[in-house]
């Protein structure tokens, strides 16, 4: 009698999981920078950059847009990298930071720039842990 070693790589999910719960925390983090946006609206932080308003939904359509890119790169990563939680922390944990370099220097208010860089922070809080729990170490 033989035996087979099974070599592969336990998962800890399949890519249609990983990708379920990358669209939950999406909606989740759009909802929630949008409620931030008008949270500080409604509290008169102004929501014009470079004298143009910016809609309280055009906070979810690009945390919704920039959230699935996370859910790309994490799918890809599961796939191809050898540790795709961590290297998918690392990654986002980089362009979240690199993403609010334009809110810094961007045509706005203090009050202003500051609520558009802690809309980027609610929803990498949300997305990032949620989608990173599928991946595997």
């Amino acid at each position: 009698m033989t035996t087979t070693v099974n070599t592969t790589r336990a998962t800890t999910s399949t890519i249609g999981a990983l990708v379920r719960t990358g669209v939950v925390a999406a909606v989740a983090a759009s909802a929630a920078t949008m409620a931030v946006a008008a949270a500080g609206h409604a509290a008169g932080i102004s929501l014009e950059v470079g004298g143009a308003p910016i809609p309280v939904t055009g906070f979810g359509v690009l945390t919704a847009v920039f959230s699935l890119t996370g859910v790309v790169i994490a799918a890809l990563l599961s796939r191809f990298a050898r540790r795709p939680r961590r290297t998918f922390v690392r990654t986002t944990v980089v362009l979240t930071v690199l993403s609010l370099v334009p809110d810094v220097i961007v045509d706005a208010g203090t009050a202003t720039k500051a609520l558009l860089m802690l809309t980027h922070l609610v929803a990498a809080v949300i997305v990032i842990p949620a989608v990173a729990r599928r991946l595997a170490a």
